[in-house]
């Protein structure tokens, strides 16, 4: 169980693990996405369309998230890269790429990853954050989601975020919502939250604080992600393998949630389910 629980590290924010699919490409309209969403029994299928409704991998516009858009004339950082969906997504838009991970071993599977993926060029080092082996004011982008709950000092991260990005440079935030997490500290593994795992909970207003007192201004906050919220609070009593999470209970909470999106409703109540209990609170932020 322990080494399951250190593989969380390595998966999106958008889902159990988008992040691991090897093409955010593969769906590139918003109809092409309802429909594979909907036919595949697949909850990773389903998880990325559900994150496509929440604003994230916008195909059609080549925004990573919305209102952050990439383009060839981007320098994109992503600390905490992990398995590198988005920086992938970034790298296939022209962006030259600069990953980073504390994990050797994910360094190098990005790497892999990158290699004909990335034509404006691409790095990927490993390293902790603190500080970025980066001069001031190289990125117009700064990724880095699901990694402050991780950190012992997320405020000097974030210091070193604002370091790195250029004066109007945009960054995309993310971190566990506190009322999810607080649910799974009723159901989750002990090591969910020990080291190297989540050892913080942070409040949403809290969240926002941390980002103000970086120095950054926030254009937008939000959330996502309720489907996962549940699917993470029935995964633990089903003890199936992270890498291939087939249970009866799984499945049938799968099929519940592409049943109501597929309602007339279904989007609507998404949204509403997604402000209660969302799996993650994102911030859009800019560098003045």
């Amino acid at each position: 169980m322990l080494n399951l629980i250190k593989s969380l590290r390595k998966f999106s924010p958008v889902g159990r693990s988008v992040e691991s699919q090897t093409d955010t490409e593969q769906v590139v309209s918003a109809q092409e996405q309802e429909e594979s969403a909907i036919t595949r029994n697949d909850e990773t299928d389903l998880g990325l369309f559900d994150a496509f409704l929440s604003g994230w991998y916008q195909n059609a516009t080549n925004e990573v998230f919305r209102g952050i858009s990439i383009g060839s004339n981007d320098v994109v950082v992503d600390v905490g890269c992990g398995s590198g969906g988005s920086s992938l997504f970034c790298a296939k838009r022209g962006a030259r790429v600069i990953a980073f991970d504390i994990d050797p071993q994910v360094v190098a599977t990005i790497n892999d990853r990158l290699k004909g993926e990335a034509p404006g060029g691409f790095e990927a080092h490993v390293s902790d954050a603190n500080p970025l082996p980066l001069a001031d004011n190289t990125a117009s982008r700064v990724l880095c989601t699901e990694v402050l709950e991780h950190v012992d000092d997320p405020d000097q991260v974030l210091r070193e975020l604002y370091r790195v990005g250029r004066p109007g440079a945009l960054y995309l935030l993310t971190v566990p919502d506190a009322l999810q997490e607080h649910l799974q500290q009723r159901v989750a593994h002990p090591s969910y939250f020990q080291k190297p795992n989540h050892i913080r909970i942070i409040e949403r207003t809290d969240f926002a604080a941390m980002v103000e007192r970086a120095g950054l201004i926030i254009e937008e906050q939000t959330q996502y992600g309720f489907f996962w919220s549940i699917w993470w609070a029935l995964f633990w009593p089903c003890k199936v393998h992270l890498a291939k999470p087939d249970h009866p209970v799984l499945n049938h909470w799968t099929e519940a949630w592409r049943a109501l999106l597929s309602t007339p409703e279904g989007q609507e109540h998404k949204r509403q389910l997604d402000a209660f209990m969302p799996k993650s609170q994102v911030i859009v932020a800019r560098k003045p």
